[in-house]
């Protein structure tokens, strides 16, 4: 069965919209890596803190995941923002967090359960394993709840009704 246009337009659009996606994921993973990897080897280091590679990375996330914010809001999403920017935000901020959930559970077990503590380990089981499983979920979730196109921001229309002299209606917008 051959793609029609309309078929065609639309994973066009979903093609630019996944590689938008994935450009702010790229900035928002320089952030995670930098932050995490500076924290990891310094005031983190799991000879001095037990948890240090978990704080680390909560503490990177949490800043990748204000970068993200910025990125898919005003970019990949714009044209699908909400105009209740409050609840949007918690929203994205709740899958970001599971989303880092998924990356931590990946840290946690490769970690603590199965015993890889170089920083290699730590950095492929988070920012590999992890960031791979989780961007797949917080696309998923920001495409489909967060800013979803039927929770997008629309322009009031408003219209007025005029009879002209031989009583047909003529609608005008403003």
């Amino acid at each position: 069965m051959p793609i029609t246009s309309g078929k065609s337009a639309r994973l066009v659009a979903l093609a630019i919209q996944i590689a938008s996606f994935g450009a702010v994921g790229l900035v928002g993973f320089a952030v995670d890596f930098s932050v995490f990897n500076l924290l990891r080897t310094t005031v983190f280091d799991p000879h001095l803190v037990h948890a240090g590679p978990i704080y680390a990375k909560v503490v990177s996330t949490i800043l990748a995941i204000a970068v993200n914010w910025i990125g898919n809001r005003y970019w990949t999403f714009g044209k699908n923002r909400q105009s209740q920017t409050l609840r949007e935000g918690i929203e994205f901020f709740a899958v970001s967090l599971v989303g880092m959930g998924i990356g931590l559970a990946c840290l946690w077990v490769s970690h603590y359960v199965l015993g890889h503590t170089s920083v290699v380990a730590d950095n492929i089981s988070s920012n590999v394993i992890g960031l791979i499983l989780g961007a797949i979920f917080r696309f998923v979730l920001y495409r489909y709840w967060v800013f979803a196109p039927h929770r997008r921001i629309v322009a009031p229309v408003t219209a007025s009704l005029a009879t002209i002299p031989d009583g047909r209606l003529v609608g005008s917008e403003r």
